[in-house]
């Protein structure tokens, strides 16, 4: 947890059945930085995709703007993007993967999201409750047709199909973004498939408002557990703790 102006926690585990953990993350209040990667494509190459992204990004340095960190976090990216193609395609071993990546940067009295899969990004706000992201997966893809229904779609059985990532074999990564202006009280929530996959958003909103003097990511890890998780859980809060002061 860090002092004012943010306070934040992040928690990850490998969850209730797997022996290893491809999920990351980034905590790094001092940048207004946070983000979580859901490693994908097997062990070994999933591991290596979201370490390649919290390496990036955590050798992001501290004395940058804002319009500075924005273009540094987009450059990190598509560099991790790159590398993870060419080891893809060049490796004797024929080490493939990718991660999904949800990015929250906080400067200003605004906030921008970035996100390319279906790690998600939530705003508590006013005891209102809802989703900043759009998830970039199959299932997605069928409710936005009304093919499916979308109380269905956390039980289909694709529901593990990412239609974008980094390292994906695309030429070029897009990362959707979204931002607005922040206020103060508010509260973030980054987070890996396997923690809303196990609990509903209801009870997600009412860890993210009141964890009982637990740490929320403790509290929405222990939850997820408690739930028998079948994939690994990463949850990084953020809370708006006050008006902040400028930024270079």
């Amino acid at each position: 947890m860090s002092g004012q102006p943010f306070l934040s926690w992040a928690t990850t585990h490998p969850g209730a059945k797997r022996p290893y953990n491809q999920d990351t993350f980034v905590n790094r209040p001092d940048l207004g930085l946070w983000a979580v990667a859901d490693g994908a494509g097997g062990h070994k190459g999933g591991e290596i995709a979201s370490g390649m992204l919290r390496d990036a990004l955590e050798s992001i340095p501290s004395s940058l703007s804002a319009s500075e960190l924005l273009a540094q976090v987009r450059l990190s990216v598509t560099a991790a993007h790159d590398a993870l193609r060419s080891m893809a395609h060049e490796s004797e071993q024929s080490i493939q993967g990718a991660s999904t990546i949800v990015i929250l940067i906080v400067r200003n009295d605004h906030y921008a999201c970035l996100w390319a899969g279906d790690s998600r990004s939530y705003l508590l706000r006013n005891k209102e409750f809802r989703q900043l992201t759009h998830d970039h997966s199959l299932v997605q893809e069928l409710v936005d047709s009304g093919t499916i229904r979308p109380e269905d779609a956390d039980s289909h059985p694709r529901g593990n199909v990412i239609t974008r990532a980094v390292g994906a074999d695309v030429e070029e990564l897009v990362l959707d973004k979204i931002s607005a202006r922040t206020q103060p009280g508010d509260r973030f929530l980054l987070c890996s498939d396997g923690l809303y996959k196990c609990l509903k958003e209801s009870e997600i909103a009412d860890l993210l408002g009141d964890s009982n003097g637990v740490p929320p990511t403790q509290a929405m890890i222990a939850s997820a557990l408690a739930m028998n998780a079948s994939d690994n859980v990463t949850a990084v809060m953020v809370e708006i703790a006050g008006r902040r002061p400028a930024m270079p």
